[in-house]
């Protein structure tokens, strides 16, 4: 009875074992992190907080900062310029004062001198480039950048900034206070 009892746990023994290495473990899709449903989601959002609830909505604390523009341009069509200068006014809704400013200049993606080509794919490359065509044969190729010649203030005093590629920053001759506007002026063009 007792060697009876004994093949029969050897043989279950055996069956299970079996059973459970032939089944196949589940293959992970690569980039996807969160293959367990009750898994918290820090890598997909961000902890809510009070400007963005859980659901990504905007928190009681949520506030968005505010440009409005007035342009005066002025298109050259003999000499292929576009030329003029804009009033901004910005509002600081946030509760941060501000010492400088950071204004997106995404034509500059289009200059001459311009990163975003090695940056960008192109797809599958063809047998030339127009761009290149243009640049070989017909002498300086496109220069579609911000041309921008100065900053002021509403006052007509040059306000100092710097340009990196895409982005302008304007330092504030100032601190800006939460709720305050300041109105500033550029001029310049595309060429």
């Amino acid at each position: 009875m007792k060697l009876f009892k004994l093949l029969t746990l050897v043989v279950l023994f055996l069956v299970t074992g079996l059973g459970h290495s032939q089944e196949k473990e589940e293959e992970r899709v690569p980039g996807h992190y969160n293959n367990n449903p009750f898994k918290q989601l820090y890598e997909e959002f961000s902890t809510p907080n009070q400007y963005r609830s859980a659901s990504g909505a905007p928190g009681p604390a949520y506030y968005q900062q505010q440009a409005d523009y007035v342009m005066d341009i002025e298109l050259d069509d003999k000499n292929k310029k576009l030329m003029g200068y804009e009033t901004i006014t910005y509002t600081n809704n946030s509760p941060d004062v501000l010492d400088y400013l950071w204004v997106q200049l995404d034509q500059n993606m289009r200059a001459r001198d311009s990163k975003t080509p090695l940056i960008q794919s192109s797809g599958a490359a063809p047998a030339d480039m127009a761009g290149n065509f243009v640049n070989q044969y017909m002498g300086e190729g496109f220069d579609g950048g911000f041309n921008i010649q100065e900053v002021k203030d509403a006052n007509g005093s040059n306000l100092v900034y710097t340009i990196n590629r895409t982005m302008m920053r304007i330092e504030l001759p100032e601190s800006m206070e939460t709720g305050t506007n300041l109105n500033f002026q550029s001029v310049g063009g595309i060429i």
